[in-house]
């Protein structure tokens, strides 16, 4: 190859790379220091009640490269293998400004303090505006719990105080411009 051919190609790769890779976006990705993607949890994320008796901790959540656009963020966590005909919603929270991209371990309970400002929990399947740790029937095998981070297209979710996780779920989807999914398991 002549030295004019060697410019000629490097020049069009370079042209190339700069032309695409900035265009390029990164992946939205949720990530934890506390579980780890299709491993079992820790007890400490275990509910404590109905016969289970872990520290019922909310895990460390961590996310970035949210898509051009994020007004806020909803953080859901559901077991679709509850035996209950619809999966269990362990835990909805909603309204978290775009500049919050974690959530310590531990913030999820009754009334935290440690929320961020303007975020709203909405009530589990256990009944409570809080985390509501893993707890599936003994022998019932590996449960599946899908913790989600969604990049919403509103500053706010305009909820009733008691809205289900159904309803909940519905407007997350509704108003959702990408999600990113961290897939933990439990079985007792």
């Amino acid at each position: 190859m002549s030295i004019y051919q060697r410019v000629l190609t490097t020049l069009s790769f370079l042209t190339f790379s700069f032309i695409t890779l900035p265009t390029l976006a990164a992946d939205f990705v949720l990530t934890s220091q506390d579980i780890k993607a299709d491993q079992q949890m820790s007890q400490l994320f275990e509910f404590n009640g109905f016969g289970c008796s872990g520290q019922d901790l909310s895990p460390h959540l961590a996310w970035k490269n949210a898509p051009k656009g994020t007004k806020s963020f909803a953080i859901t966590v559901y077991d679709p293998d509850a035996p209950t005909g619809s999966g269990w919603w362990h835990w909805q929270v909603v309204n978290i400004p775009n500049d919050v991209h974690e959530l310590a371990q531990g913030v999820g309970e009754v009334k935290s303090d440690s929320m961020p400002q303007g975020s709203q929990q909405i009530t589990n399947d256990y009944g409570s505006k809080a985390f509501g740790g893993a707890c599936p029937p003994k022998g019932h095998g590996l449960h599946r719990y899908q913790f989600t981070v969604h990049a919403l297209k509103v500053e706010k979710l305009e909820l009733p105080a008691n809205a289900s996780g159904a309803l909940t779920g519905y407007m997350i989807n509704a108003n959702a411009i990408a999600s990113a999914t961290l897939e933990a398991l439990y079985q007792r």
